[in-house]
């Protein structure tokens, strides 16, 4: 791959080696294919393991649950459960009317987007497992404690009442039925047609902007901004990365080039987390289901792990 990447740049195209074009173009025909295959790969394994699990079930593990135990197996759970930012309403009726605590359905809600499969596998490509363990480890801690702190405060009166109202069990889909090896493949080649066949655009366009800071800003020009010198480096990625709208896919080429330049690792991990776990469609979205009180307060919560995660992480490494 760094071969063909090198031929396309500096044989087929003819750019000249060491200017920024040739490094922004080299970056890309070289992530390019490299994520999108990593990606076909990913997207293929987990729908073949997406056909053992549907939200139905996981609200159905989840109903009864007492909210310690409840917020850690919701968290595990949203990691591989099929979910994005269209399908939060339906499935925060479906786990409220099933009997699923507050608290523990926002530790699934948090979880689920945030640490997903395709998130910590293409990690592990691009980064090494120590990173994809780390992002796992702390991402199922903010779903873990925000959920807990949610469910202490008690703001059930701020879900919408027509959502008590609703008959039990509404939203989130059916169960998973009997399939057999040959279906769960098919149903792992109609994950690639769907998931890659949406999110394609979005990585390249998160693949050329990782290019473009990659070529054109200066080496080590991000430690001022994003490095551990800054302190209001890691509340300002944070702000930043609320109002985007990218999937783990799509942003990872944009924190692997502002890893190369210079930004600290607490600080893009920071990054990362909101624009995933705090975009702004989401809570629009959820603004269907919940008051804008308790809307406000699971971004803060959230908001808030996010930043000690940023700050522990710029401390220690």
């Amino acid at each position: 791959m760094p071969e063909f990447s090198r031929w396309f740049t500096f044989s087929l195209v003819g750019l000249a080696p060491g200017n920024r074009l040739s490094s922004a173009v080299e970056f890309f025909v070289f992530d390019g294919p490299k994520v999108l295959l990593l990606l076909t790969l990913v997207v293929f394994a987990v729908g073949v393991v997406r056909s053992y699990f549907t939200p139905a079930r996981a609200r159905r593990i989840l109903a009864g649950k007492r909210e310690s135990a409840g917020n850690v197996l919701a968290s595990l759970l949203g990691i591989v459960t099929p979910f994005c930012s269209c399908s939060a309403v339906p499935l925060f009726i479906g786990f409220v009317t099933s009997g699923v605590p507050l608290g523990v359905t926002f530790s699934f809600l948090v979880s689920a987007p945030m640490i997903n499969e395709v998130a910590l596998v293409l990690l592990y490509g691009l980064f090494g497992w120590k990173v994809a363990a780390i992002y796992a480890g702390t991402g199922l801690a903010i779903a873990m404690v925000s959920g807990w702190t949610i469910g202490r405060l008690g703001m059930e009166r701020h879900v919408e009442a027509w959502i008590y109202a609703a008959p039990a069990g509404v939203g989130g889909g059916g169960e998973a039925p009997d399939l057999s090896w040959r279906q769960r493949i098919d149903y792992g080649r109609d994950a690639v047609r769907d998931i890659v066949g949406k999110v394609w655009p979005w990585v390249l366009a998160g693949i050329a902007v990782g290019a473009v800071i990659h070529g054109y800003v200066p080496e080590n020009f991000m430690a001022g901004i994003m490095g551990t010198g800054a302190w209001w480096s890691v509340p300002l990625a944070v702000v930043l990365g609320i109002p985007m709208y990218s999937n783990a896919a799509g942003i990872l080429p944009v924190v692997q080039a502002l890893l190369g330049k210079g930004a600290a690792l607490g600080t893009v991990l920071a990054f990362m987390m909101s624009v995933i776990g705090l975009s702004l469609p989401e809570m629009i979205i959820l603004r269907k289901v919940l008051k804008v009180r308790l809307i406000a307060t699971f971004a803060g919560v959230v908001g808030a792990g996010i930043l000690i995660v940023g700050y522990l992480f710029n401390a220690l490494l």
